[in-house]
């Protein structure tokens, strides 16, 4: 979680959060995350819109997959749909094998992200600490919702 971006442009915002980004930083290859997400984000801009953009890539060496927010108060031009600034910039580093937890990984993300109270709250939450705990409980609320199909299947 990173949640004063400062760069107001993609790819120097990409950078800062991938090498500012506790998650990244403590790994041996934040530059090689760093190749994988601008080469990705070069082809197709990944801004959704609403002021969110999920930057992804595949990388070498990773043994799951990585994900890290940043939060911009002032917005970065990001070449999004909707032409808005991108508020909440998240990273999705994955492994070339993990091809259906990338997949969980991003749905979920989104799901998280699709309620613009949600989105709000994010954006004006006063501390890290604060806004990871609120993205974990909103992942792992996601997560249930994902296995307790899988449960009863399984029970029955």
């Amino acid at each position: 979680m990173v949640c004063d971006l400062r760069s107001t442009e993609k790819f120097d915002a990409l950078r800062e959060l991938i090498h500012r980004a506790p998650v990244f930083s403590r790994r041996s290859v934040p530059a090689d995350i760093e190749e994988a997400v601008i080469a990705r984000e070069r082809q197709q801009s990944t801004g959704f819109g609403h002021g969110i953009a999920v930057a992804h890539g595949r990388v070498n060496g990773l043994a799951r997959v990585l994900i890290a927010l940043g939060i911009s108060r002032g917005g970065i031009s990001y070449d999004s749909p909707d032409g808005e600034p991108v508020r909440l910039l998240a990273v999705i580093a994955s492994p070339p094998n993990l091809s259906l937890d990338y997949l969980q990984a991003l749905s979920t993300l989104v799901r998280c992200l699709r309620e613009p109270e949600d989105r709000a709250a994010l954006v004006q939450g006063t501390s890290a600490e604060e806004i990871e705990a609120r993205m974990r409980a909103a992942f792992l609320a996601e997560l249930e919702r994902f296995e307790e199909p899988l449960r009863r299947g399984s029970a029955g």
